[in-house]
């Protein structure tokens, strides 16, 4: 990790990462008077009852988040280059015993302020490096009923803002509700979706009532959240840096338009496990950020998700080096399968295969994930896959984790890659502890891990980059529209790592091949599962299926990404590139369109090689539109001109000449 250019009040070793001031308690009175007086304000960190407001400001000077104390309440704000984003907004802590922290009687004790420049290099992402830029603020403050220190801490980037609280102290505390709210400017639609649903654009305050007798019951919609507002800016509300915390949802508020507040899951997302009503935590304690990725357009949005892996905390494994992204291919379940999925993989430039649900019986009813069902010879497998390069990942129902200390350790013994775990029921407080219990332990055996069903990002993949990949959306694999596709580029891609599942070549799919093709490109998805729903023989002549080519090249991880023009739930084209050759996918909603697409993010006075997978003449139906290949020489100055029929796509590899 390279660092440059860092500015830091005394006493703020360490500021930059996420929970220093939670480690360390209340900050020491030097600091606090250092930061007053780098502002000009007044005080030497003795508390007072006076109104006050602190304002981060992103360094590019176009984000301001702001916490204010009136009459002894708190209260935030956002703006993006003037605009309002969020107006006057709640906080707060609701504690077990009736103690509400910041909605009155609150008052500031200290105060501090520093910015902070470095540079990070992840162990795969969007980007080889990610820039760690930001204001901070932090008020420490105390509720004058009952005593109880507490804090709250904001910072803004040039790619959006974020806030969370600290308890401070030594000792317990019981936590039964969050009351962060976000009051929109009218006219603002959020994108509403729960538990793997399609999202609905509708007003903040019309989000539908959903839940069973299981589940948490109201007008709950998952984050990330997609916001569109006037004038063209576009918001994401995502969590980062969850620990010992409950997964936070959204909710309307009954009679107050254009507003949601923050709901902590007190069950599980499909109602399996233990209620939760309240989390206790150990103080000094650091609540999850929450964080807005915000942008000036729907593309900007796309290119500042990196916010989220910016407020997770710091790697956790020393070497990374033997985390390997890639390509994935599923198996039927038999010895036979899993040889010829090996083989495949090796002709098509594939990294892992996997045995999915059944390998080691129904996985409901079995709990012993220990051994392969006889129609499996699974180190013969293993052995053949070893042999040629290619990782072998087992699927393992939540049902057979009772020891995955055990159970991991075996896998590594036998030379397993990887797991995937499935209807990992993300929720309450002791849910989020063992999701990181899990991806910790894996990371202890050399496991990546792939977590599946409704669990939702958090940045973590930063602390435990193995922890590659995670499903938390209505999945490729349920044939959605290709406006739901055109959406997740600007919703849930956002907050993180998605596994699509790519379905290249069924006839069960509503768009194109070249849609699914482009969307290798167009999702960030560091764990790529190719070919879903077929066999190697779906696939034996290749003159049949001019979208291979594309597939064999294509990587799942990158050196740089730019998104070069899109629009919520109608089309999007991304480039990323790989050492010197770009990958440009583009995908369009149900609508045919051609886009115009500068290739000036290209090395000038390069001459490259453009091999361009089209839409051919629509078919009867979108998947019986053929692909035509066709190549040609552009430079940085070529704007091509990218036909899509309806729920068509394109891909393009631009490579050096």
């Amino acid at each position: 990790m390279g660092t440059s250019g860092r500015q830091e009040q005394p006493g703020l070793s360490g500021a930059a990462h996420p929970g220093a001031l939670s480690r360390r308690g209340v900050l020491k009175g030097a600091a606090v008077t250092a930061g007053a007086a780098v502002l000009g304000l007044a005080g030497t960190g003795e508390a007072h009852a006076a109104d006050a407001a602190m304002t981060a400001t992103s360094p590019d000077g176009s984000n301001k988040i702001t916490v204010s104390l009136v009459g002894g309440a708190l209260s935030w704000s956002v703006k993006r280059a003037g605009t309002t984003v969020v107006d006057t907004s709640a906080l707060g802590l609701v504690m077990s015993d009736g103690t509400t922290l910041g909605a009155a009687n609150t008052v500031m004790t200290n105060y501090q302020h520093w910015t902070q420049d470095s540079t990070w290099t992840p162990a795969y992402g969007r980007n080889a490096t990610i820039r760690d830029y930001y204001q901070e603020m932090r008020w420490n403050l105390q509720d004058g009923g009952s005593g109880v220190t507490f804090g709250i801490q904001i910072r803004a980037y040039n790619t959006g803002v974020a806030l969370r609280y600290t308890l401070l102290g030594t000792g317990k505390a019981t936590i039964s509700d969050e009351l962060t709210g976000f009051v929109f400017p009218g006219g603002a639609l959020v994108y509403s979706a729960r538990d793997e649903s399609v999202y609905t654009p509708v007003a903040p305050d019309a989000i539908p009532s959903t839940g069973t007798s299981g589940t948490d019951v109201g007008s709950l919609t998952d984050m990330p959240l997609l916001v569109t507002l006037a004038g063209g800016l576009r918001a994401c509300i995502c969590e980062s840096s969850r620990v010992n915390y409950p997964r936070g949802m959204l909710t309307s508020v009954s009679g107050q338009s254009n507003t949601l507040k923050t709901y902590l899951m007190k069950k599980t997302a499909r109602g399996s496990g233990t209620v939760q009503t309240t989390s206790t935590v150990t103080t000094p304690f650091a609540t999850p950020w929450r964080v807005l990725v915000l942008g000036s357009s729907d593309t900007d949005l796309v290119d500042n998700a990196e916010l989220v892996l910016n407020l997770a905390p710091a790697g956790a494994l020393t070497d990374t080096t033997w985390i390997r992204p890639g390509k994935v291919f599923r198996c039927n379940l038999t010895t036979a399968a899993g040889i010829a999925g090996v083989d495949f993989a090796v002709a098509r430039s594939l990294d892992y295969i996997e045995y999915d649900a059944g390998w080691y019986g129904p996985e409901f009813t079995t709990t012993d994930a220990t051994a392969a069902i006889p129609d499996i010879d699974l180190p013969m497998v293993i052995n053949h896959a070893t042999a040629n390069g290619i990782g072998v990942f087992l699927y393992v129902n939540r049902l057979a984790l009772t020891d995955p200390d055990t159970l991991f350790a075996l896998y590594k013994s036998w030379g397993v890659a990887g797991v995937k775990l499935g209807f990992i029921n993300d929720g309450t407080q002791t849910m989020t502890n063992q999701i990181i219990a899990w991806a910790k332990t894996a990371a202890k055996y050399n496991l990546l891990i792939d977590m599946h069903d409704d669990v939702r990002p958090f940045g973590y993949e930063r602390t435990y980059p193995n922890w590659i990949s995670l499903e938390g959306v209505r999945g490729n694999e349920q044939f959605p529209t290709a406006t739901h596709n055109v959406t997740l580029p600007f919703a849930r891609n956002v907050g993180g790592p998605m596994d699509y599942t790519i379905c290249y070549g069924q006839s069960r799919d509503l768009t194109t091949n070249n849609h699914q093709m482009a969307m290798a490109a167009v999702y960030y998805q560091p764990l790529n599962f190719l070919y879903w729903y077929s066999t190697p023989s779906s696939y034996a002549t290749t003159a049949n299926w001019p979208g291979l080519s594309w597939f064999d090249a294509v990587p799942t991880t990158w050196d740089e990404s730019t998104t070069l023009t899109g629009s919520i739930g109608e089309y999007i084209a991304v480039a990323r590139r790989s050492g010197a050759t770009w990958f440009l996918g583009a995908m369009t909603n149900e609508t045919a369109r051609t886009l115009s697409v500068p290739l000036d993010f290209l090395d000038s006075g390069v001459s490259y090689t453009a091999t361009v997978y089209a839409d051919g003449t629509a078919g009867t139906t979108p998947h019986a539109t053929p692909t035509v290949v066709s190549t040609r020489t552009v430079t940085s100055s070529t704007t091509l001109s990218m036909a899509m029929t309806s729920a068509g796509g394109q891909a393009v590899i631009l490579k050096p000449s």
